[in-house]
This record gives C-alpha cells, structure tokens and sequence, in this order.
C-alpha cells in the first residue's frame, strides 16, 4: 500500500479549520442588538443548557427554547434565518482549504466533528468544507466514542486526527494507540484553556495554525509510519 491508500487524515471543524469562537461572537452581537443584554445572556444560558442536555452545540434547539419564552416577540423567528444565512466560509481560518488540498495528496481527509444532525452538516456545507473533502463528513455527539464506527466508514492502517481539543486527541490515543498521530492546533479558547494543563498522552504534533500543516509531507506527519 502507499500512504495515500493506508492512511486516513481526520479534521475537526469548529475552531479546526473553522473560527467557532467568531461565529459565536457574531451571534452574541446580533442577539444582543435585537434583544438587549439581558437577551443575549440569557439565550446563552439556554445554550449551555442544552449543550449540558445533549452533549452538543445545539443552536437551533436554543432558538426553539428561547423563543418559547417570547412567544409574542416576532424578532425571535427572525434568529434563524440569521443562523442559517450566516457566510460561514468568511469565518474559515487562513489557508483552510488549501490545507485539506495538501493533505488530500498524502491521503484521505475526512471530517470528523461533534454537533446536531441539521446545523452542523448545514454549517460545513456552507462553510465549503464538505465539498473540499468530497462528501466524506461524520458528525456524532462523542466522536470519541464512535471509533469504530469511523473505522468501518473509512478503514485504514493508520490515521492522524487534528483537533483543538487536546482532551479528545488525548482519548482517541488511548483507544488507537501508534495507529494514531495526533496534531493539536493551539487555536481557540479550547486550547487556550488547555495551556499548562497536565495531558497524558500528549499530542504526537503540536501547531500554531491548522495551516502549518502545508509546510509537512507524509512522513513529518507520521514519524513513526
């Protein structure tokens, strides 16, 4: 086999390839402008919740909630379409689909993202990113878990997951073992977050941007192949 038949290169999206913690900013701002500061703090306290409910971010299902609580408030069936209409592919980070372009030659890129079964594939469709990888999307509510599942949509000897949560990186290692390198991107407030904390194992690669991975070939990525 080459590489580019017996490897499998996994990408996360939200603050990956795609600056979530813009979005989340530009939501904040317009839920803020249409409903006040109250508003805002309280659609995110929704938003929380649900996340804590179902283990994702739920977006929709917090416009739904949050409408059930100004029910005569026409502004609120407005939320959607901002959601929905958002330009995603503005918010992608530099160089992102060249990245998926580069790495396309060393093997198969895959999405491999958490979220609700209608915005997260609408976001990435937007974004660009589902036809930068031809269609090859998964998207679970603990991928972390769903291993296996991965496994049997995309088989592969070896596989590299870039991720900004050093957490997940860290549980796909423990189950995948050598048959997985793991690239942590420091972008976002997840990694932010992560600096200075003890992580066992840590990433195989650690890089500034999600870009940085053009100047690698093959065998950069997988040092141990």
């Amino acid at each position: 086999m080459s590489g580019a038949d017996e490897t499998v290169f996994l990408f996360d999206v939200d603050n990956t390839l795609l600056d979530n913690d813009g979005i989340e900013a530009d939501i904040g701002a317009h839920v803020e402008g249409q409903f006040g500061r109250a508003g805002c703090d309280r659609f995110w306290a929704i938003f929380e919740e649900l996340r804590g409910e179902f283990g994702f971010a739920n977006y929709l299902g917090t416009v739904q909630r949050f409408r059930l609580e100004a029910l005569t408030d026409p502004r609120v069936l407005e939320l959607s379409s901002f959601l929905l209409g958002y330009p995603f592919a503005s918010r992608l980070y530099p160089r992102a689909l060249e990245t998926l372009a580069h790495v396309r030659q060393l093997g198969r890129t895959v999405i491999l993202s958490d979220g609700d079964a209608v915005f997260q594939p609408h976001k990435i469709r937007r974004a660009g990113l589902w036809d930068a990888v031809e269609g090859r999307v998964l998207i679970y509510v603990h991928k972390e878990r769903m291993l296996e599942d991965v496994q049997h949509h995309y088989p592969a000897q070896r596989y590299v997951m870039v991720d900004d949560k050093p957490g997940i990186l860290a549980a796909m290692k423990e189950i995948w073992g050598t048959r997985l390198t793991t690239v942590f991107p420091q972008q976002g407030h997840y990694a932010r977050a992560s600096q200075g904390m003890p992580l066992q194992p840590r990433p195989d690669m650690t890089v500034e941007h999600v870009a940085d991975l053009i100047k690698y070939g093959y065998s950069d990525l997988l040092p141990s192949a």
